[in-house]
């Protein structure tokens, strides 16, 4: 029953938040060199580890440590960076993991 909760839930919101999901899509690809999707390491269901996806917020040349040791921010957000983490718009592509059941 969850998951049938969440895959219909998921799919209704990617359809409601579709033209958000290009706008942003869009100016994450003009403001910022690199991929538009940022690809993260997680543990999912039955401890299996998967790929989320999120709009990138930093820089590509960012080094992969914790955010919160970064010092200034300034240095490795990406120009709208900081807009899509503060309104967390950059979680919007998990919608699409929450479809195929990770």
């Amino acid at each position: 029953m969850k998951r049938i909760f969440d895959l219909s839930s998921s799919i209704i919101l990617s359809i409601i938040l579709l033209i958000p999901i290009i706008i942003i899509a869009i100016c994450v690809r003009l403001t910022s060199k690199g991929p538009v999707i940022y690809w993260s390491d997680r543990i999912g269901k039955n401890n299996i580890v998967f790929q989320m996806p999120k709009f990138r917020s930093m820089n590509v040349d960012t080094p992969t440590i914790a955010t919160h040791l970064i010092m200034d921010h300034n240095l490795i957000l990406t120009p709208i960076g900081s807009f899509l983490r503060r309104t967390s718009l950059d979680e919007l592509p998990q919608l699409f993991s929450v479809i195929e059941g990770n």
